[in-house]
């Protein structure tokens, strides 16, 4: 079978593939907002990014537009967008101030609510192997932080708090694809977020350089590119299933850490994203095989 048929005939698969190409992205806008540093505000920074990500696919929203939205869709656009907001001020402020790997493995908070949102609101089942995939992506973020060993900074704590409302995100946009176009669950929200961020930004607003808005730009198409990939994720996959191939961000947002920002790489993250990228491994393969098996018709009925 090759991979391309396996693509097109396996939602699944596709719905991972996603997944994993949306933690590049991420991690690729993540590297990008560690370079700047905290020059900017948080609120402000963030509103740029927003800002340019509006333009960026706003083209893909006018092609896909299917009319205006029913007032229960308005209604959860409009709930995403403040609580994503909030969320990624929050984000940009920890990613100002603390390591790459630390932000990622304090993040790994929100596939937890994610995944017991996703079992009450959109009635996902969840399977042991999804809770253990889960549980030991959270052990293996634990044991990077070690909690109780070191001082909690700011940074870490303004991370902590983005990581529920970052997950109220995820859990609207899977709802959202049931009858949204993924173009416009993308540009809505970068629209709701930029709306949001707006009275913040112009607070503390501190005019960029030429420097600062090229790379706030690219984050922008980065992370634009970060989030349609993982409403596709959303759109293909239940969201217990794509959730913790998200662990895998940590391992590359580790390796970029230690190569371009001389961040210090201890064994603990070592053996923390050991646990994190085992936990994916099985529960992406245990997955495709439950899925193959689904699909594969008995000996019998490949007779009529």
């Amino acid at each position: 079978m090759s991979v391309t048929y396996a693509l097109k005939s396996n939602k699944i698969l596709q719905g991972i593939s996603w997944m994993i190409a949306s933690g590049f992205l991420f991690v690729g806008m993540t590297c990008i907002i560690r370079h700047l540093g905290s020059s900017l505000p948080a609120v402000e920074a963030a509103f740029i990014r927003y800002f340019f990500g509006t333009i960026v696919i706003l083209p893909m929203v006018l092609r896909n537009w299917q009319g205006l939205p029913t007032a229960q869709i308005t209604k959860l656009y409009m709930l995403r967008g403040l609580v994503n907001g909030v969320g990624v001020m929050l984000w940009f402020y920890a990613m100002a101030r603390i390591p790459i790997a630390e932000v990622t493995a304090i993040g790994y908070v929100a596939p937890i609510f994610v995944t017991i949102g996703a079992a009450i609101f959109l009635g996902e089942r969840l399977h042991t192997r999804r809770i253990g995939g889960v549980l030991c992506g959270l052990i293996g973020a634990l044991i990077i932080l070690r909690p109780g060993f070191q001082e909690i900074s700011l940074g870490q704590l303004a991370q902590l708090c983005a990581a529920p409302l970052l997950a109220m995100s995820f859990i609207i946009a899977k709802k959202l694809t049931e009858t949204q176009n993924p173009s416009v669950i993308v540009g809505m929200l970068s629209l709701g977020c930029t709306i949001v961020l707006f009275p913040g930004a112009m607070l503390q607003w501190r005019t960029p350089s030429h420097y600062e808005f090229l790379w706030l730009a690219a984050a922008a198409c980065i992370a634009t590119a970060g989030h349609f990939t993982l409403t596709r994720a959303f759109q293909a996959a239940p969201i217990t299933v794509t959730q913790p191939l998200g662990f895998l961000q940590l391992v590359w947002a580790a390796i970029l850490g230690i190569l371009l920002f001389n961040e210090a790489l201890d064994p603990y993250v070592l053996l923390g994203g050991a646990i994190i990228v085992g936990a994916a491994t099985y529960i992406s393969h245990r997955e495709l095989q439950s899925n193959r098996r689904s699909q594969t018709p008995p000996a019998i009925a490949t007779k009529f």
